[in-house]
């Protein structure tokens, strides 16, 4: 069965915490290029696309081969805005567009620059072997604790066997969220304003680099050093 594929990356212009964050390069390359050239090397989607609110963005995604067909509109490309909404307002507008209708549609971020291919690649591919699955994303496998505060303002831990203090080689582990990597979701579920379903499965990564998420100046500062490090230890 063949299956129509979109991936759309949501790169905005007005980032706070580091100003045109995604204009700005990474070992030679703008942020929004190398998610681009991801998403095209994977080879997943017939069409890889760019919604952003800025021209300057909009003219480097389009050098490296993405789709920029609009500007997204100033009320979704606020602080506040939801990855959900901005998600649903470019799937909807473009098979309008183009009078298409998509099956999967695949998330990307530019700022989660730990990402090997083989990820993009193996959410889409148990996304469409299994068709009772509405979403497979990457996940970070740690074996860490994680505690939360409840309502009477007592802190607990978010899972009771975490109460287990043993070796972490033999211990539970808990999965992070890391869809800006590589998540892939049946596409009726972004038409409804959701990213990720309620069935889905997680393709495991452990990189800890993939932890790096850019925002801030000092986030690209270690994410260019850690490139060196990682390109230092492959040559050896």
């Amino acid at each position: 069965m063949e299956h129509k594929t979109i991936c759309i990356i949501p790169a905005r212009g007005g980032s706070k915490g580091l100003p045109k964050k995604n204009t700005l390069e990474l070992d030679g390359k703008s942020l929004i290029e190398r998610v681009v050239k991801d998403a095209i090397k994977s080879n997943v989607a017939q069409t890889v696309l760019v919604t952003t609110d800025d021209s300057e963005i909009a003219s480097l995604a389009k050098k490296a081969g993405a789709e920029v067909p609009f500007l997204r509109p100033n009320d979704l490309s606020q602080d506040l805005t939801t990855t959900e909404d901005t998600l649903k307002h470019a799937l909807l507008k473009y098979e309008t567009m183009t009078n298409q209708s998509f099956d999967t549609a695949v998330f990307l971020t530019a700022t989660d620059v730990f990402r090997n291919i083989s990820l993009i690649k193996e959410v889409v591919k148990r996304l469409h072997e299994n068709p009772d699955l509405e979403s497979v994303f990457v996940g970070y496998k740690t074996h860490k604790n994680f505690w939360e505060k409840n309502t009477d303002g007592r802190y607990a831990r978010v899972k009771d066997w975490m109460k287990d203090y043993s070796s972490r080689q033999i211990r539970k582990s808990i999965y992070r969220e890391d869809t800006g990597l590589g998540c892939a979701s049946r596409a009726w579920l972004w038409r409804e304003g959701r990213r990720i379903g309620d069935i889905v499965d997680i393709v495991i990564n452990d990189d800890e680099m993939s932890s790096i998420d850019i925002h801030k100046a000092e986030d690209l500062e270690l994410a260019n050093q850690a490139i060196r490090i990682r390109n230092k230890y492959n040559k050896s």
